[in-house]
Parts: C-alpha cells; structure tokens; sequence
C-alpha cells in the first residue's frame, strides 16, 4: 500500500504527526513517547532544550537525530531580532535549515505576534531557510505568510498549551481551502479527538507537545495521537456523507412487502 506521505518543501514525512519535546518529566520519559507516537518529525526549543553543551545530557543521547527530524523552533522569542538569532544559531550548530518560526506577542496568552512574524518569515526566507510559521487563524494573514515564502502554515487551534481542541473550524477550514501549502494545526489540541478533527478538516498534519507530556499517562496519549492521525486522514480522504436536517433510511424501501409475501405464499402452498 502507498505511503500518504506529508511533504514539507522538499522532505516527506511518513508520519503526519509532530510531537514537542518538552514539558516531559525527564528525556527517557520523552524518547519513549516519541517512539511511540510514530513521529518522524520533533520540535526543539533551541532556547531551552540542550543541543551543545556536551557537559550536560543532550536531546541527541536520547532521539537520534539520524532516525528523526530535529525542527528547531523558537519558542520563548518575542521579537523578530531574538526569532532570527536563535534560528541563525540552530543553523551553525546542526546545519538545520528547516525550522519552525514563533514570535510570541504576549506572555499570557502566548498569542503570535503576526507583524513580528511575518517580518521574521519574509527575512529567514531570504537566508535561504524553509520556515513552517506558527500563526493565528486569520486566512489573510495566513496568505500574505504564503506570499512571503513559508513552507508550511501553522495556525493554532487554540492557545499554547490550553487543551481547549479547536475553537474556530470554519477559519481553519478557510485556510486549508486557499493554500497549496501544508496546514499543520499548532497549539491547544487537548486530547487525540481534536486530532481527528483537525485531520476530517483537510489539515495536512497536527503538532502535539502538552497534551502527551501532561497527560496521566503519556505513552499511551502518545498512542492515542498517532492512531487518531490516522483516522482523521483516511476519513477526510475517504469523503464524508452530505449533512442533512431529515432522516433517511439506511434499508431499501420498496419491493419489501412484495418479497416478503412470496415467501410466505412459497411456505403456505407449496
């Protein structure tokens, strides 16, 4: 069977799952939820997460980078000169260029700041990097985000971290429906459920961090979100049935009573 494969730029991925590094109760904890999770591709906060220090544990010693796909992000930036430092540092220590870009427009609600990052992803393109943006769900901005050379749109579903699922479908599906770029849904998904809607939505993907980290058990969310991928995509390809207000019988309605008294004309009589 022929792998659905998500494509990003120039790199496919066989999993449509992104899973975050952190929040985890230690690195083995994370490592194994990974494995789990069947994905391909793994945010890393370059901010945050230890990639250099070789006195330290590194993220390496734990998820080969060989086997999986580093995508350094720059969680915690709330300016398009600290996004673009640390993305340009993620280039000189590993030679990643594929990178997810976030510039955060408040320490609340953890909301981007889109005039932050649509400078951001209009300078980190010219540089020659593949940006995949973390960004509200305004359809606008996610086309002027197009327009300035993102390799993926990344609109949230609902606040960093909130588990709230997705808030406003119809903007998400308005964005799906525009792009030629992959959707991938960023942010507020809470439980494998919002994947499944994500996914039924035509998003391309779904990057998940909170909601296996956090959850009570996160091996088996892990699970949970992988599989829940899965469904949503193969039912969005699959097309769904018309929505309609009247009911409507699932068994056939005629010649019922026409079969049904031959029979038992046939038991009777013969």
């Amino acid at each position: 069977m022929k792998i659905d494969k998500l494509t990003v730029g120039n790199q496919k991925f066989n999993s449509r799952l992104i899973v975050g590094t952190g929040k985890y109760k230690n690195m083995p904890e994370c490592a194994k939820a990974i494995k789990l999770s069947g994905a391909n591709i793994v945010t890393v906060a370059v901010r945050r997460v230890n990639i250099s220090d070789k006195n330290k544990p590194l993220l390496m010693d734990y998820i080969d980078p060989k086997k999986i796909t580093y995508l350094p992000n720059t969680a915690g930036c709330f300016t398009s000169e600290d996004a673009l430092r640390t993305l340009r540092l993620a280039r000189e220590i590993g030679g990643w260029k594929l990178v997810k870009l976030e510039v955060l427009g408040d320490k609340k609600n953890l909301f981007p700041d889109m005039i932050e990052t649509l400078k951001s992803t209009e300078v980190l393109t010219k540089e020659g990097f593949r940006v995949m943006v973390y960004c509200n769900d305004d359809p606008l901005m996610a086309k002027r985000l197009e327009d300035a050379g993102a390799a993926a749109i990344m609109p949230l579903a609902a606040p960093i971290g909130s588990g709230l699922g997705i808030l406003n479908k119809t903007n998400i599906s308005i964005i799906r429906k525009q792009t030629k770029l992959p959707v991938i849904i960023d942010a507020g998904l809470g439980q494998a459920s919002d994947a499944v809607v994500a996914m039924e939505l035509g998003c391309d993907g779904v990057l998940v961090n909170t909601a296996i980290a956090k959850a009570k058990k996160p091996y088996s969310m892990a699970l949970a979100f992988k599989h829940a991928v899965i469904a949503g995509r193969k039912s969005y390809l699959s097309g769904r049935i018309i929505k309609n207000l009247a009911g409507k019988p699932s068994s056939p309605t005629e010649g019922i009573i026409y079969i049904f008294y031959n029979i038992f004309f046939y038991i009777f009589f013969f």
